[in-house]
């Protein structure tokens, strides 16, 4: 099957980021379909010698496994092309179109790696140019739009000129290995789904953290904030893929009407809920790495009176049969302690407590591990087995063990990441690990309260590098009488 694949922002710093070390793996792996050819597209004037010598400097700054050797890299390089546009020209689509035309490959897929208030534009003008029909898959990234009324209107004006099934929105962390295989976990075994409801956990906790500051997206993110850029998307959609009832069966629209469901049973937000269950802050000078970082406010680009936010905690509650009365929190933010995303399942206590544990001992946890470390943990108590230490029935202290289920052990060189998978299905034109636009607007409106009680509150809590966030998170969570994993 040949392919075209148009890479918008072909010099952008998502491109040599993530996407074209995403497609080297694919090259490398074989599993990139034959008779491909990958155009950038930009504004710079570059020929496609020039193109190649670019990607293949950016290179240098890739994880060394995933970096190419000059030999891998010359065979690549046969793949890369490069065309200079100017996204409000017409002529320059024109010029796109006679590119791909003579040709004529069997997909052609465009990949929208460029501003948000772009996308709209650029779509229709791919229609206008005889570019949208139904050999054309067009890539959108997140955040798409900046609230519901701006995510109807994307939508709206996509699905003027493309079919839905033509429209990829893109979101990464559902390309992750943990999270196809907590869908593997979950539907694929029978062991869990019995347990898997409000009788057997207790609370379910989504954590994505990172160490670093906006880095050279300072710009950008703030005018996002972690609301729009982690929680709308990322975040929710890690939460469907724990609360979702079994599918049908694995087709994309069986996959995404379930997830549609759980967004659709969210409770609603209320003022009063508002100010007992969202925490958001925003991190000041602290320690990272064991050197002095400074605080978002100093950060380039950064407004020096910005009230954007980098951290927010919330409870939330799906009101249906399932998961009534079970706690879900979610958390992100920049500058944490570390880097950590992961999900967390905490079932209840025994009915009767026949054996005695430590103090501070957990009930059972399952620990999906998405980043750095990707794997499962099942969290259990076992009986110690120590002589000296026994109850006053002669019977062993209970300890807690756990079963470690490191992926990157068990499949190494097997696994794909995250963009790797992703683009290879778009390609394929498997729409099962992307969103539909329901499901993106009935995240936008869950979260469209925050943002409006958010523009008129008295700002984001201060929290210091290197630290969990603020106290008020922490303070959220007691109120149910827990405490986040690393306070336990």
């Amino acid at each position: 099957m040949s392919f075209d694949l148009v890479l918008f922002g072909g010099t952008g710093d998502l491109a040599w980021r993530k996407l074209m070390p995403a497609l080297f793996q694919a090259f490398r792996h074989g599993s990139l379909p034959a008779g491909g050819r990958i155009i950038g597209v930009a504004r710079d004037d570059l020929s496609d010698a020039q193109y190649r010598e670019l990607i293949q400097s950016r290179f240098k700054a890739v994880e060394g496994a995933k970096r190419p050797s000059p030999e891998e890299f010359e065979k690549f390089a046969d793949l890369l092309h490069y065309l200079r546009m100017d996204l409000s020209k017409p002529a320059d689509y024109e010029r796109l179109a006679q590119t791909l035309q003579e040709r004529d490959a069997d997909t052609v897929v465009m990949y929208l790696a460029t501003a948000p208030s772009l996308f709209t534009q650029t779509v229709e003008r791919i229609a206008a140019a005889g570019l949208g029909g139904p050999k054309t898959r067009v890539v959108l990234e997140k955040p798409l739009g900046h609230d519901l009324a701006s995510n109807r209107a994307i939508n709206a004006a996509v699905g003027r000129v493309l079919k839905e099934e033509q429209v990829f929105r893109i979101d990464h962390y559902l390309g992750k290995p943990s999270v196809q295989n907590l869908f593997a976990m979950r539907f694929g075994n029978a062991l869990f789904e019995p347990l898997w409801r409000r009788e057997y956990i207790a609370s379910i906790e989504i954590t994505i953290a990172e160490d670093l500051g906006v880095e050279k997206r300072g710009a950008f993110y703030d005018q996002t904030g972690a609301l729009r850029d982690m929680v709308q998307n990322h975040a929710l959609q890690l939460l469907c893929a724990v609360a979702m009832e079994p599918p049908i069966n694995a087709h994309a629209d069986a996959l995404r009407d379930e997830k549609l469901k759980v967004l659709r049973s969210l409770k609603a937000w209320t003022p009063e809920s508002i100010g007992m269950h969202a925490v958001r802050g925003q991190y000041t000078a602290g320690t990272a790495y064991g050197e002095r970082v400074q605080g978002y406010l100093q950060e380039p680009g950064i407004d020096p009176a910005s009230r954007t936010e980098t951290f927010v905690a919330l409870r939330a509650e799906i009101a249906n049969w399932r998961w009534a009365g079970v706690p879900f929190y979610i958390r992100t933010g920049k500058r944490l302690a570390s880097r950590d995303a992961r999900i967390e399942v905490n079932f209840k206590p025994t009915p009767h407590a026949i054996f005695r544990a430590p103090a501070g001992a957990s009930a059972n946890k399952l620990v999906i591990n998405l980043q750095p470390k990707d794997g499962l943990e099942l969290h259990l108590l076992a009986q110690a087995q120590n002589s000296r230490k026994r109850s006053g029935d002669g019977t062993q202290p209970l300890a807690t063990v756990q079963l470690d289920l490191d992926f990157g052990q068990r499949f190494g060189t097997e696994r794909v990441g995250a963009y790797e998978r992703l683009l290879l299905d778009v390609i394929d034109g498997r729409l099962n690990l992307f969103v539909r636009s329901d499901e993106q607007e009935e995240a936008w409106r869950w979260v469209e309260p925050l943002i409006e009680a958010w523009q008129n509150d008295s700002g984001p809590r201060p929290y210091a590098a290197g630290t969990w966030g603020p106290s008020a998170s922490s303070a959220m969570i007691a109120r149910d009488g827990l405490a986040w994993s690393e306070e336990q």
